[in-house]
C-alpha cells in the first residue's frame, strides 16, 4: 500500500517521505479499513516535530482520524462487519491506503454522512464537545469566548456552542477568519490583530465578563482572556496553537473565584470510553439533523499531504482539511 512515512523527528517538508509498504496484518482484537480520507490535525506537526506528548515511536504515519470502509475483523471483533462505514480516531497511521485499528477506536457511520466529512468532524467535534460539556458544564444562555475561533477545534466549538444555546464571542485574527466563524453561527466576533479585546468583552457583556472561555491558542493573549471572566467564571485550557505555554499569575483565579480547566480529549476517550460513545452519538444525531456541519478549508491527495500539514503550519487553514486518499 501507499502511505506517507515519517522516517525522522524534524521539518515537515524534510522527514516525509512517499512509500510502499505492505499492509498491516490485524490482532483479534482489530479492524482493517480501507481509508477514504484523513483528517490534518495540529498533533499531527507536533508529533512529527517531536514536541507532542504521545510519541508514537520512528517510524511512523501521521494522521489521528480516517474514514473508510471496513476490509477485515479479528477474531475476536463481534461488533463490526466487513463493508460497514466508519470512522476511527487512531492517533496516527491515517495517511495510508489501509490502516489497522483496536475496535473500541471505531464508530460507524451513518449513509447520509459523506465520507469526507466524517473525517473532517470526528477529532475536532469530539474535543471541542467534551470541553464544553465534560469539562465546562456550558449551560445555555450563557456567553463564551473562543480564542483560535477558525481552527478546526475552535470552529467546532463556535458550532457546537450556538447548538448548546450559548451567546458565542468569536476571537480569530484577520477578517476572513472571522467571517467563517459568523457563518458558523458567531454571535460577536473580535479580531484580535487590531482590536481591544477587553474593550469588546465589556461591550459585549455589558462589563459582566463572560462565563467560559475556550482556548486553543495560549501564548500572550491568554492571562488577557483570564481577565475578562467573570466571577467564577471557567477557562478552558484546550491547546497551545500560538507554540507558547502561558505563565498564569494565580491570584486571578484566587481573585474571580474562577477555575482553569485542562481538557485532553485522548485521556478521557480511552479512560471512560462509554461517555466517549455518548458524546459522539450525540455529535452524530446534530450532524444528521443539520446542526453541525464541518467548514473543509481544502482537499489534499495523499501524495501532496506534506502541503497539507505545511499550510496548516503557517496558519493558513480555516476550519479543517482533509487528505483524500480512496473516495468511496
Amino acid at each position: 500500500m501507499k502511505a506517507l512515512v515519517c522516517q525522522k523527528y524534524g521539518k515537515i517538508n524534510e522527514n516525509l517521505k512517499f512509500e510502499e509498504i505492505s499492509i498491516p496484518a490485524i490482532s483479534p482484537q482489530q479492524i482493517l479499513i480501507k481509508v477514504a480520507a484523513c483528517g490534518i490535525n495540529f498533533p499531527d506537526l507536533l508529533m512529527i516535530e517531536d514536541k507532542y506528548q504521545v510519541k508514537p515511536g520512528l517510524p511512523f504515519i501521521p494522521g489521528g482520524e480516517v474514514s473508510g470502509v471496513i476490509v477485515d475483523v479479528g477474531s475476536e471483533v463481534k461488533s463490526f462487519l466487513p463493508g460497514q462505514r466508519v470512522v476511527a480516531l487512531c492517533g496516527w497511521g491515517g495517511f495510508a491506503e489501509y490502516i489497522a485499528i483496536d475496535y473500541d477506536r471505531v464508530y460507524i457511520i451513518p449513509e447520509e454522512i459523506d465520507l469526507k466529512d466524517a473525517a473532517a468532524f470526528a477529532y475536532n467535534y469530539s474535543t471541542a464537545f467534551y470541553a464544553l460539556n465534560q469539562r465546562g458544564n456550558l449551560k445555555a444562555g450563557e456567553t463564551i469566548l473562543i480564542l483560535g475561533a477558525a481552527g478546526g477545534v475552535g470552529l467546532a466549538a463556535v458550532n457546537l456552542a450556538k447548538v448548546m444555546g450559548a451567546r458565542v464571542i468569536a476571537a480569530a485574527s484577520n477578517s476572513e477568519k472571522l467571517d467563517i466563524c459568523k457563518k458558523q453561527g458567531a454571535d460577536f466576533l473580535i479580531n484580535y490583530s487590531s482590536d481591544n479585546l477587553k474593550e469588546k468583552i465589556n461591550e459585549y457583556t455589558e462589563n459582566k465578563g463572560v462565563d467560559l472561555v475556550f482556548d486553543v491558542v495560549g501564548g500572550e493573549i491568554a492571562e488577557k482572556a483570564f481577565r475578562c471572566l467573570c466571577w467564577q467564571g471557567r477557562y478552558l485550557v484546550v491547546g497551545f496553537a500560538s507554540g507558547i505555554i502561558p505563565v498564569m499569575p494565580l491570584n486571578l483565579p484566587l481573585l474571580k473565584g474562577a477555575s482553569l480547566t485542562g481538557v485532553i480529549w485522548s485521556n478521557f476517550s480511552r479512560k471512560e470510553p462509554e461517555e466517549n460513545r455518548k458524546n459522539f452519538s450525540q455529535i452524530l444525531d446534530w450532524f444528521q439533523k443539520g446542526k453541525i456541519k464541518p467548514e473543509i478549508f481544502k482537499e489534499y491527495t495523499l501524495q501532496n499531504a506534506v502541503s497539507g500539514l505545511q499550510d496548516l503550519k503557517n496558519r493558513k487553514v480555516i476550519g479543517k482539511s482533509i487528505v483524500l486518499i480512496d473516495e468511496q
